[in-house]
């Protein structure tokens, strides 16, 4: 059996120190090393079939190169491109991701973090975050570097990555005030969530400014951000005989899921009922009428809350506590003039 390539093979075969073949074969420590150097190594070390030992270098450097991502629900097509983004920072860094869902359960969630740090994750993103959450709060104390994305953890000094939740609403708002749009009813996000209660914040500010009325039953709360919700939700909406004209949605689940129950009573988006979602989620604008929604930078959000992990773990002093992305109005078919 042929033995495995050794850093001291590949030392012998390029002409230069063990140390700099440990350098140029390692992401984070090239700085010091010419380009020419470092390929003529990697080249070597592929030819050779050179597979670094990354137990050995855990042991060594006290890192196992992975990070550990937590999502609150795998089947919110929102996440992908979200997940697709921190890859493509923590990929180039020799960085392994380790996915798990939560489905927005505590218990699910501690269970799942205490896994990781069994595995000896360098560090966590967390997108399934509440906004009360002193456990995660504690495994970060503890020493565990953590980033939170899309959400954030209150009264903590956790970083976190967020969208402009206030600008998004504003934007929306205003653009159902510009259609002729009074009375507008709110199906709003989790209260246990950051998103839930800033969009609903939003949605109260924007009506002052705006100087619309907006009674007690012109709001639902949802229990959670899927279409089940928006369409229970719609259903109470209804049954309450409040007459609105549009519906601003916390996501677009729930949009999605107002749309349906509005179908099901005979109301037709957007001729009876306009509705409106948060996220842009994929393949949005091919599912009839087309859905007008805010857009997060989904891809970027990812980069930034992995960037912000890699800096935690190596630098941890220099992090900013919140890092707020803008938001963007997308038009399409889901909103029309409010009828009289």
């Amino acid at each position: 059996m042929k033995k495995p390539t050794t850093l001291k093979d590949i030392a012998r075969e390029t002409g230069v120190h063990v140390s700099t073949v440990s350098r140029a074969l390692d992401m984070n420590g090239r700085s010091s090393l010419t380009e020419d150097v470092i390929q003529r190594v990697r080249d070597t070390a592929l030819r050779m079939g050179y597979r670094p030992n990354r137990l050995a270098s855990a042991l060594r450097t006290s890192r196992t190169m992975t990070v550990g991502i937590l999502i609150p629900d795998i089947t919110n097509t929102v996440f992908p491109p979200i997940v697709r983004g921190m890859e493509s920072v923590l990929e180039p860094l020799g960085y392994a991701a380790i996915i798990v869902n939560t489905d927005n359960l505590p218990e699910r969630e501690h269970r799942l973090v205490e896994v990781l740090r069994e595995r000896g994750v360098d560090g966590i993103i967390h997108a399934a975050a509440l906004r009360d959450d002193p456990y995660i709060v504690e495994v970060a104390a503890q020493g565990t570097p953590v980033v939170t994305v899309n959400r954030s953890i209150e009264g903590s000094d956790i970083p976190g990555v967020v969208n402009d939740e206030a600008q998004g609403i504003r934007m929306m708002m205003q653009h159902l005030y510009d259609m002729g749009h009074r009375r507008i009813a709110h199906i709003s996000g989790p209260e246990s969530f950051s998103t839930g209660q800033a969009r609903l914040r939003g949605f109260h500010d924007m009506a002052q400014e705006l100087h619309l009325e907006i009674p007690p039953q012109a709001i639902v709360q949802s229990d959670q951000f899927n279409e089940a919700e928006g369409r229970r939700c719609t259903e109470i909406l209804l049954a309450r005989g409040w007459q609105f004209t549009a519906i601003l949605c916390a996501n677009d689940r729930l949009a999605l899921g107002a749309i349906a129950t509005l179908r099901a009573h005979g109301l037709r988006c957007p001729e009876d009922i306009s509705i409106t979602g948060f996220n842009d989620m994929p393949l949005l604008d091919l599912i009839p009428p087309g859905l007008t929604t805010i857009r997060i930078q989904q891809f970027l959000v990812g980069q930034v809350a992995a960037r912000l992990l890699i800096q935690s773990i190596t630098d941890p002093g220099a992090v900013p506590i919140e890092t707020v992305l803008p938001v963007e109005l997308i038009r399409r078919g889901s909103v029309a003039g409010a009828r009289a």
